[in-house]
């Protein structure tokens, strides 16, 4: 699953590529385990608005919409259900269009990319990959394409969406070392509690947890003022690292150009059951902790 490097790099290369597009018209796919909201909610909001920008919450790509006053308004493009269904679509979609409060002005569209997903921007021409769930047409003739394979990624829209959990590159030390002191489950499940911090996943809190010298089993509670603080050092600088390599393409993740990241070959314990420690030579070893492997070095790590 897309962590926060891989997310924050798709973010930004879709930031650079459709910011101030406006979106023409939206396709959908037939199946329904993609959308969280209705196929008619998602066309309403999305059709005629204009992209303000792009960023992450989490794990989550929110693109800000604007409504485009001048854009000529569309009907839904959703071709895979009988005309009478299309047309009770459209009417969904028009009647929301109207009112035109502060709330409705403006509007987000959700991506959770899941296990799969892919969000890319492509040419109208370019062929249309296996999977595609969504098709957004753009003013510039290009389209932003949704894929997922395993279909356990969501799009959804909302007024005014907010997420839970502290952003990880903004948490301050105090609110850290509050997050986790006096808890009783192991730090490996604490770093992966999107409800405390959002966005770290397997990967980078294996990557952090050995290079502050913390076992994933340890319990969170045990852990030190000095091992908290040492740990929320090490996890913004091995977050900010893997950002800068485009994230980390150990699956199916690729950019939104399609290109695969980097940080895979950083990676120090994740991935390495059985090979030497990069440090001490000792074997990485492997354990499951609340159904997720965990990684770790027995001689690096306590």
């Amino acid at each position: 699953m897309p962590e926060l490097p891989e997310v924050e790099t798709i973010a930004r290369g879709l930031a650079s590529r459709v910011t101030g597009e406006v979106i023409e018209s939206v396709w959908l796919g037939s199946k329904p385990e993609p959308l969280k909201s209705s196929a008619a909610e998602i066309a309403a909001t999305l059709e005629s608005r204009r992209i303000a920008g792009v960023r992450r919450v989490g794990k989550h790509i929110v693109l800000d919409l604007e409504f485009d006053r001048a854009a000529k308004t569309l009907p839904s493009a959703r071709r895979d259900r009988p005309r009478a269904r299309q047309r009770r679509n459209r009417a969904v979609a028009n009647r929301a269009r109207p009112a035109q409060s502060a709330a409705q002005l403006t509007a987000q569209w959700i991506v959770h990319l899941g296990m799969t997903g892919r969000l890319l921007v492509c040419q109208a021409d370019a062929e249309m990959a296996k999977h595609t769930h969504a098709v957004v047409k753009l003013s510039s003739g290009r389209e932003l394409r949704f894929v997922d394979p395993r279909r356990f990624g969501r799009l959804s829209v909302a007024h005014g969406f907010e997420a839970a959990g502290s952003e990880p590159l903004e948490v301050q030390l105090d609110q850290f070392l509050r997050l986790f002191r006096g808890r009783k489950t192991p730090i490996k499940s604490a770093l992966l509690n999107q409800k405390l911090l959002r966005g770290v996943g397997n990967i980078y809190a294996d990557e952090s947890l050995f290079r502050s010298g913390v076992r994933p089993r340890r319990q969170a509670a045990s852990l030190t003022r000095e091992d908290l603080r040492r740990l929320y050092l090490v996890l913004q600088e091995v977050l900010q690292e893997a950002i800068s390599l485009g994230g980390s393409s150990v699956s199916d993740y690729v950019d939104a150009n399609g290109e695969e990241g980097f940080f895979q070959l950083q990676h120090r314990v994740y991935g390495r059951e059985g090979e030497p420690c990069l440090v001490c030579n000792t074997a990485i070893k492997r354990v499951i902790i609340a159904g997720r492997s965990s990684h770790y070095c027995p001689k690096c790590q306590r």
